[in-house]
């Protein structure tokens, strides 16, 4: 398997064909991460996982409930935008938006990262809280 290409956080990256030999050597090495991974079952507090240096897990204490949903929606919202802003910036770069939309495109982007941010904050969240451990394939974003 080839190692895996050193980058700057939001450089583009070309696709390059790759045999299914690769596709097979990734799809057994993730297999035997997740077979060896420390997962936490769903119900279980996650203090042991966390003091075992594991991921954080899901805690359903129907306190915890609203702020992790909260926490996975906005995640997910700030993929999303985080997406459309790097798609607004390829179109810009390409000269496929006129500056009106570009000015509406990015308006509605800030806006929507002011309403991720101030929702975060009502569920005690910070910028830093919203992403995902995806275990072996790392962290989200």
């Amino acid at each position: 398997m080839r190692p895996p290409a050193s980058r700057q956080p939001g450089a583009t990256v070309a696709a390059a064909p790759v045999r299914a030999s690769e596709l097979r050597a990734l799809r057994r090495e993730l297999e035997r991460r997740f077979k060896t991974s420390s997962a936490v079952a769903v119900g279980k507090q996650r203090t042991g996982a966390r003091r075992a240096g594991g991921p954080l897990r899901w805690n359903p204490d129907p306190e915890d409930v609203q702020k992790s949903v909260a926490r996975l929606v906005l995640t997910l919202m700030e993929f999303l935008r985080q997406l459309m802003e790097r798609q607004a910036i390829r179109r810009m770069d390409r000269k496929t938006l006129t500056g009106r939309q570009a000015d509406a495109v990015g308006t509605a982007l800030m806006t929507l990262e002011r309403t991720i941010r101030d929702i975060g904050r009502r569920f005690g969240l910070e910028p830093d809280d919203l992403n995902l451990d995806l275990g072996p394939v790392g962290k989200l974003m």
